[in-house]
């Protein structure tokens, strides 16, 4: 047994309690743009036969109005899981016309800011709020930036591992207080390693050379793959590099990944501290809103981080006022790119194999991390979106530089000790067949998604807006073939219906101003 995990993973066979960890629950949120037949960002509202954005639990809108973001509950079976996001593709498919769903994290060609529509929720308190964050974003980083689409990994422990786990290492804290600290060990070695995530599901090696009108210097960081295509030839995921999900703001933002407290203090002082360049922006200028405040983060959920400590918030609560209040539910995992070829964007074996990454994270000493490591691990994220599949990339640990493939073995490990467990008494071995895809992805990096890609385009010599709209009309085709059966698609209905009678009632029953409104809720985290 490998001695990364060996300690706790000793003391949970020795109590019989290593079964405990299956059944933690899986969710997705998968984000896709909504593309015309001819390729371009859709103008078209979010339909109405999909319910309320603002209030659907399933179906909603992320930055653009064109941006569908389609959401699971959690289960504690991948299957269940996939199925769920299959149902709502097909209820999607009979609602959006001609339309279809952008494969691609990074998004089809661009023509100009205005053509990304920003979300509308309509006019309740609570959906202006919305629009007007939305807003800001698009005066602080642009719309472009934010029309990048990836989907999210929710995971939460199975809960009957807790008292256990907290018994064998002898803690005597609140358990609240326990979960907390476990999820924020695993939440660190997720940082620790998240590259290998970047290696193992970057898909965004190349984009259309629209995503940088306006901002032409920085093309000179890529190569030309054709006349519309930029592109980085060893690049993993292109949408997690600078051009994607990085802004000179908060790069020097150091929120705490050491407890709850100090993250939920941090990202506070974040989201309370004035920015100048924002300032220069006004926030309510003729008598409209630009952005919510002019401070460094409108609202938490600004902060662009990997993977994030979750807690549903209630009406008008603000994230950090629900993890303060109760603590952790799950963590979003958020740096996946959308699986190209797969038309929900990922299939079971990568599923399975983001719970055992999860796992080892969470059973992995997890020592607190300061500013100089997290800089190493920023370099390392970096590394390896722009150049990952390099031969013989060298990253940082501990100051001292480990080629890639050696670490990532050494994970992959680890992996397979958890997966052997996962796997006992089950039907099949779906979590150590998933080590494959790692193996094959190491052994070769042609067998990354990324290298993929670009063969595929090479290969049929295509840019890089051609290759994803003929896969788009493709995924089209499989959903639209695939009716939802009768008793799904009441039900995906009824759901819309009574989202919409949600909205209507929010409009009507604010009492206050927009301007009381969020004064309230600001309130909340000072």
């Amino acid at each position: 047994m490998n001695t990364r995990i060996e300690s706790r993973l000793n003391l949970l066979v020795a109590a019989g309690c290593q079964n405990l960890l299956k059944g933690g629950l899986k969710g997705l949120e998968k984000e896709s743009l909504r593309v015309t037949p001819l390729g371009h960002i859709a103008q078209t509202s979010h339909p109405t036969g999909l319910g309320s954005a603002l209030k659907h639990p399933y179906i909603t809108t992320d930055y653009s109005e064109a941006l569908i973001e389609l959401i699971t509950p959690p289960f504690p079976n991948t299957i269940d899981t996939l199925g769920f996001l299959d149902s709502i593709h097909r209820f999607v498919y009979q609602h959006i016309g001609d339309e279809a769903l952008w494969a691609a994290s990074m998004p089809c060609e661009i023509e100009g800011e205005e053509s990304i529509p920003i979300a509308y929720f309509g006019e309740s308190n609570s959906g202006r709020m919305k629009h007007v964050y939305r807003r800001g974003l698009a005066w602080r980083y642009g719309r472009p930036m934010q029309s990048i689409a990836g989907i999210h990994f929710n995971y939460s422990v199975n809960e009957a591992l807790w008292p256990c786990l907290q018994h064998l290492l002898e803690n005597s804290s609140a358990i609240g207080s326990f979960i907390a600290d476990q999820y924020f060990g695993m939440i660190r070695n997720v940082q620790r390693c998240g590259w290998l995530v970047l290696y193992l599901f970057g898909a965004s090696p190349a984009f259309s050379k629209s995503f940088l009108t306006g901002r032409e210097g920085l093309a000179t960081q890529f190569e030309e793959f054709d006349e519309a295509t930029l592109f980085k030839p060893y690049a993993t995921s292109l949408r997690m590099s600078d051009i994607g999900y990085r802004n000179d703001s908060q790069s020097g933002l150091d929120i705490s990944l050491n407890n709850l407290d100090d993250y939920v203090s941090s990202l506070v002082a974040a989201i309370n501290t004035p920015y100048p360049e924002y300032e220069k922006i006004g926030v309510k200028v003729g008598g409209e809103y630009r952005q919510l405040t002019a401070n460094i983060l409108q609202i938490s959920n600004e902060y662009y981080s990997p993977i994030r400590p979750k807690q549903i918030a209630r009406s008008c609560e603000s994230p950090t006022i629900a993890l303060k209040r109760r603590g952790i539910r799950y963590i979003e995992l958020r740096s996946m790119d959308l699986g190209i070829v797969h038309p929900l964007g990922l299939g079971q074996g990568e599923m399975c194999l983001l719970e055992l990454f999860l796992l080892c994270c969470l059973l992995r000493e997890s020592p607190p991390m300061e500013s100089v490591e997290k800089a190493e691990i920023g370099r390392n994220a970096l590394d390896v979106a722009c150049r990952g599949r390099t031969p013989g990339l060298h990253l940082i640990r501990g100051g001292k530089a480990v080629e890639l493939r050696v670490w990532a073995k050494e994970v992959a490990e680890d992996m397979r000790t958890v997966a052997l467990i996962l796997d006992s008494g089950e039907d099949g071995t779906p979590y150590l067949d998933s080590l494959q895809l790692l193996l094959a992805a190491l052994d070769d990096s042609e067998n990354t998604p990324s290298a993929r890609v670009l063969k595929e385009m090479r290969n049929n010599q295509e840019s890089f807006q051609s290759y994803t709209h003929r896969v788009s009309r493709q995924h089209a085709e499989y959903f639209r073939s695939r009716h939802l059966e009768s008793e799904k698609a009441i039900k995906f209905q009824l759901e819309a219906d009574e989202s919409l009678a949600a909205q209507k009632r929010a409009e009507a029953s604010d009492t206050i101003s927009f301007e009381e409104f969020l004064g309230h809720y600001f309130v909340q985290v000072e």
